[in-house]
């Protein structure tokens, strides 16, 4: 029953949609990975929203507490490649519990390699998803659409910050 309504509420993103076929569960986690990760349609996505940032900018930070992009970037990076071991079956980093550690501050020869790095390991799981059967997508599909609202939430914030900081082109997609 948990999939069945996670399958209608994600189905909702097809609505407008012109498929020549009904959508399957796979068909709509991997839609919103995609669209969180590297297609632009109703939002920003990732990829997007780190495009064009300097190692400054991506370190800068508006107030002393608050996170910089980079300390997000490092974030989503952490859990995203946890989540892809844990689909993969193999042991993720090690974690003590303590969240606050997965938002890392970055030197500036290090921010090119974070950008790869999350894109790689965002690709890597649409592959995975994409070969996997029925089965494993729907003992996945939580785990599957928590990543993508995660991704979708920290993206808003990298915008918010660019936004602010003056760096974010409001061609790509948010005045």
């Amino acid at each position: 029953m948990k999939h069945l309504l996670v399958f209608i509420a994600l189905g909702i993103c097809f609505s407008g949609s012109a498929q020549t076929k009904a959508p399957t569960l796979k068909s709509v986690l991997l839609a919103q990975l995609k669209t969180t990760h590297n297609v632009q349609e109703w939002f920003v996505p990732i990829n997007q929203s780190l495009e064009g940032l300097t190692p400054e900018q991506a370190m800068w930070k508006a107030k002393k507490d608050d996170h910089s992009v980079a300390e997000l970037a490092t974030h989503l990076l952490f859990w995203d490649k946890q989540q892809l071991a844990k689909f993969r079956n193999v042991k993720g980093d090690a974690f003590d519990g303590d969240n606050t550690k997965t938002f890392s501050n970055l030197s500036k020869e290090e921010w090119a390699t974070v950008l790869k790095q999350l894109d790689q390991v965002l690709t890597d799981m649409e592959k995975l998803i994409e070969q996997a059967d029925d089965a494993q997508v729907a003992n996945w599909s939580g785990d599957i659409s928590h990543i993508s609202t995660h991704n979708a939430y920290h993206t808003g914030q990298i915008l918010y910050i660019r936004k602010t900081q003056g760096s974010w082109n409001p061609e790509k997609g948010v005045k």
